[in-house]
């Protein structure tokens, strides 16, 4: 460990710097203009996008940062490790989005590249939900070059090859980040991980710190979804509709805490992550030209399966030893398949 992770991180860092020299370039005036779509180059240019990248910015850092620090004895190194591999996968992830759009040509990089590098990794800190607690920051390394990459071609095949309508990525990103999550965990599965080790649990200020993660990716989560959305009518419909579709998911989601919990009591990890599961369902449909009211709908919907899904679903991965794994060895079930991929099924069929 003394000497496997500088010496990695150092090599990554000139990895990249390398690969920043042969393939990347500012944008200027003379090759804006040669784009077709001059909207958004103006909204680049005047920076208006970048209000939207430093929602979407404080998200990754501070929202993903804090929201995994619910484990009683991890919270430095799940702040810590998110600084980390977010860091990197920003720059790992611009250049193979970069290169795979621009099939390996030279590109040019503006505040809506940033973006989607943001976007890229946020895969990666879902995932990273999955095994916290389980692996070294140099696994973590491997694993966020790994999973960009692997982020990189699904997005294109979805959205290039399939046309497929995810504004806010909930498939692309939610979804693929759950599940490439559990996934990794099942790598690392070992029979002695069948019982649950007593430092897997959190007390109060634990879960306080997490709310607080909450607290920041409710806030910001109407310009994840529209961050890359059509300036003009499409990008306001995404926020509103967003922005609804959340508010009413945190009042099922109370309500559906308090109905299925001990004297009406609220369960914090409830809390934690069924009122963001509205953002997450709107994501696919968040641009689309529908009621309202629908997305109060969609919202309450959205936060009653989350409530629905650990209650009942992790109790169910108590009985089946073939389920058990997918609970006793991702820590982070509470923030993963809980409301990231139930919610993203949920909104792909509306």
């Amino acid at each position: 460990m003394r000497f496997t992770f500088p010496l990695m991180a150092t090599g990554l860092e000139v990895a990249m710097i390398v690969l920043f020299a042969t393939f990347v370039q500012y944008e200027t005036d003379q090759n804006l203009s040669q784009k077709p779509n001059s909207t958004s180059v103006n909204l680049d240019t005047s920076g208006d996008l970048y209000l939207f990248f430093r929602d979407v910015h404080i998200m990754v850092f501070a929202g993903f940062g804090f929201l995994m620090t619910f484990l009683r004895k991890y919270g430095f190194s799940s702040v810590g490790i998110n600084f980390l591999i977010a860091a990197l996968g920003l720059q790992w992830g611009t250049i193979v989005q970069g290169i795979l759009h621009m099939h390996g040509k030279k590109f040019h990089i503006g505040i809506k590249n940033m973006i989607n590098a943001d976007f890229s990794t946020t895969t990666v800190l879902i995932s990273f939900g999955a095994v916290l607690g389980k692996t070294s920051p140099s696994q973590m390394l491997i694993m966020t070059i790994l999973e960009i990459a692997a982020f990189a071609g699904n997005e294109y095949l979805v959205g290039k090859i399939f046309l497929a309508s995810d504004i806010g990525a909930s498939m692309t990103i939610h979804a693929f980040g759950a599940y490439f999550g559990l996934a990794v965990a099942g790598v690392l599965y070992r029979s002695g991980l069948r019982r649950r080790h007593p430092k897997e649990e959190s007390v109060y200020h634990s879960d306080l710190f997490a709310m607080i993660g909450t607290l920041f990716l409710w806030i910001f989560w109407p310009s994840f979804n529209s961050a890359i959305a059509t300036p003009g009518d499409t990008q306001s419909r995404a926020i509103v509709n967003t922005y609804f579709s959340l508010a009413a998911c945190v009042v099922t989601a109370y309500a559906c805490s308090s109905l299925l919990e001990q004297n009406g009591k609220l369960n914090i990890v409830h809390i934690q992550n069924a009122t963001l599961a509205g953002g997450v369902a709107m994501g696919t449909c968040a641009d689309m030209k529908i009621p309202p009211y629908f997305s109060l709908i969609l919202g309450s919907i959205a936060g009653i399966i989350s409530v629905l899904g650990f209650k009942f679903l992790t109790v169910y991965c108590h009985a089946g030893s073939c389920a058990r794994f997918f609970h006793w060895n991702s820590n982070c079930w509470r923030a993963n398949h809980r409301f990231d991929s139930k919610d993203t099924y949920l909104g792909t069929a509306i």
